[in-house]
């Protein structure tokens, strides 16, 4: 593991953006590791603007403010817009669903169709932030697997056994699609 671990979650409000850097945080912490979280998000409440910036270390962390974000999760396309030319050795992860990347880019982009897959599994939309954040766990070689999932059931208590099953979808996603599978 790098000695800091830059993550950004961003989208707009109701899609879960904060509850989203505060599992990734709380997961991080759980398994010793040093950890600050910042959000912002703009005036309106649902539909405005949302972020969240994680910073994950096994050392002292001196700013908690995300700069070249290790992993970018995009959530709307205003949010890639915003912050995808800040990644600069990172990964991007987006749903194709709200996202239309730049394919002149020269980081890597992948799609995670997080929102479709929820519709389709669930008939709802609501889970595709644990879709995600399975995805984004088989990604971050830091992260237990299983210790990712029971702080996401721990945060969220309601529809454990959806969020757990939308995690295992997310996980195995990008394991199956050249990912690391954890």
């Amino acid at each position: 593991m790098k000695e800091r671990i830059e993550i950004l979650v961003s989208g707009f409000g109701g899609q879960g953006v904060v509850r989203l850097g505060q599992i990734i945080g709380e997961a991080a912490m759980r398994q010793g590791f040093r950890v600050t979280m910042m959000k912002s998000h703009g005036t309106e409440q649902r539909g405005g603007y949302v972020r969240s910036q994680v910073v994950v270390s096994k050392e002292e962390i001196d700013s908690p403010r995300v700069e070249e974000p290790d992993f970018f999760i995009a959530l709307s396309l205003a949010a890639y817009n915003a912050y995808s030319g800040s990644v600069r050795d990172g990964v991007i992860l987006y749903d194709p669903a709200y996202v239309k990347v730049n394919p002149d880019l020269k980081v890597k982009q992948i799609p995670v169709p997080a929102k479709e897959l929820a519709l389709e599994n669930f008939g709802r939309e609501l889970f595709g932030n644990s879709i995600m954040l399975g995805a984004f766990t088989s990604l971050a070689d830091f992260f237990d697997s299983q210790n990712v999932l029971q702080t996401l059931l721990d945060v969220i208590p309601r529809y454990k056994d959806e969020n757990r099953q939308a995690f295992e979808i997310g996980l195995k996603l990008l394991s199956e699609n050249g990912g690391a599978k954890k």
